[in-house]
């Protein structure tokens, strides 16, 4: 299979990997063929790249981390769970009512033991989603990202649960922001964007009295947009003032958000993504986190159409987990466009002075 944006694909084309709702319930299968409704359709949604079948990449498969039981379940939870918190007077009391620990407690077992299975997997796209859920697809990328690099981290199982709580509960302010506000098409006003920020402070005050979270998770959402250099929100602490957990989580949640489609601005692919995080080494992020994930991102995903500095073009097939930013290419065009009758491969971690020029450029046959 191939990874396309939803732009290059035409009627007659068929899906090479299931796309879910809001509910991690499946809203359009695997195999089934595209039509122009269905193109139309998915534009609307803000999908932006899916999979397809294609018969030079049939032996491509990209094995989900979560169990469709686990996402289910997921996406179930955080969407009763923050639309009731939305629009509602008292959220304190409310958010106590809910008993938050306890909702989440079970899914955060299941999605630890499941990430448990893939330690040594590379972070994929998990961004084959509706923009008009994203607030709750965002908050399980962001927990699923997070757990993963906790567990890279050395971290143990109770520090992975009270990070993994934190992360999934990182927005949980933004249920108390008008939605209105939090969609915005255009830009937003001054006084908009300060209503947005608030959603940090929002949501430390939602858990830190909560039955048994942990005081850090509450922490979590605090803190996520605070910055090295203090020029973060809302207290604009720095450095050491930070906790780690914050520190990673704010970290993912720049990534995913710059890899989702938003409503004012189309997705990135992570290697564009990660680009932009690096102008911040140092000053907004901590360098060691970056390092770190970095190591575990897969820049280029499976199934990417790339183009070389040879002119060649192809798919990634294969991650090089020690030098993710160089994965191995199947040649499927030679310089002049013309496809190979026998395609060949290439490992871009060891012909270091071959470049990945250009994504998402290959036609189909």
């Amino acid at each position: 299979m191939r990874l396309v944006s939803v732009a290059a694909c035409r009627p007659g084309m068929k899906l090479g990997k299931s796309i879910y709702n809001e509910d991690g319930r499946t809203l359009l299968s695997e195999n089934a063929e595209l039509t122009e409704k269905i193109l139309e359709r998915l534009n609307t949604y803000g999908i932006k790249y899916i999979y397809i079948q294609d018969s030079r990449t049939d032996d491509i498969v990209i094995e989900d981390i979560l169990s469709d039981e686990t996402r289910a379940m997921a996406m179930g939870l955080i969407r009763s769970t923050f639309r009731q918190l939305m629009g509602v007077s008292g959220k304190r009391k409310l958010a106590g009512a809910l008993h938050l620990e306890k909702t989440f407690s079970q899914l955060l077992n299941a999605v630890i033991d499941d990430l448990s299975n893939h330690k040594e997997a590379m972070i994929m796209l998990m961004n084959m989603n509706a923009s008009d859920y994203y607030l709750y697809q965002h908050s399980l990328n962001v927990c699923v990202y997070s757990t993963l690099l906790g567990m890279a981290n050395g971290y143990g199982r109770d520090e992975i649960q009270a990070l993994s709580l934190g992360a999934l509960l990182h927005d949980i302010g933004k249920t108390q922001i008008n939605q209105k506000v939090l969609n915005k098409p255009g830009k937003l006003t001054d006084a908009e964007y300060k209503e947005v920020q608030r959603h940090a402070e929002l949501g430390y005050y939602m858990l830190k009295d909560e039955p048994n979270i942990p005081l850090i998770s509450a922490h979590c959402a605090y803190q996520h947009h605070e910055r090295l250099d203090g020029s973060g929100y809302p207290r604009g602490i720095q450095g050491g003032e930070i906790h780690e957990y914050a520190k990673l989580i704010g970290l993912v949640d720049v990534f995913d958000a710059m890899t989702s489609h938003r409503v004012y601005r189309p997705a990135m692919l992570p290697h564009q993504a990660i680009e932009s995080i690096y102008t911040g080494s140092g000053t907004l992020y901590s360098k060691e986190l970056i390092e770190l994930f970095r190591d575990k991102i897969a820049f280029y995903p499976l199934g990417l159409s790339v183009r070389l500095s040879t002119g060649e073009q192809g798919v990634v097939v294969d991650i090089n987990s020690s030098f993710p930013q160089r994965p191995v290419v199947r040649i499927l065009q030679d310089a002049e466009g013309t496809d190979l009758t026998v395609p060949h491969e290439i490992d871009l971690s060891k012909k270091l002075s071959v470049m990945i020029t250009d994504v998402d450029v290959l036609s189909s046959n």
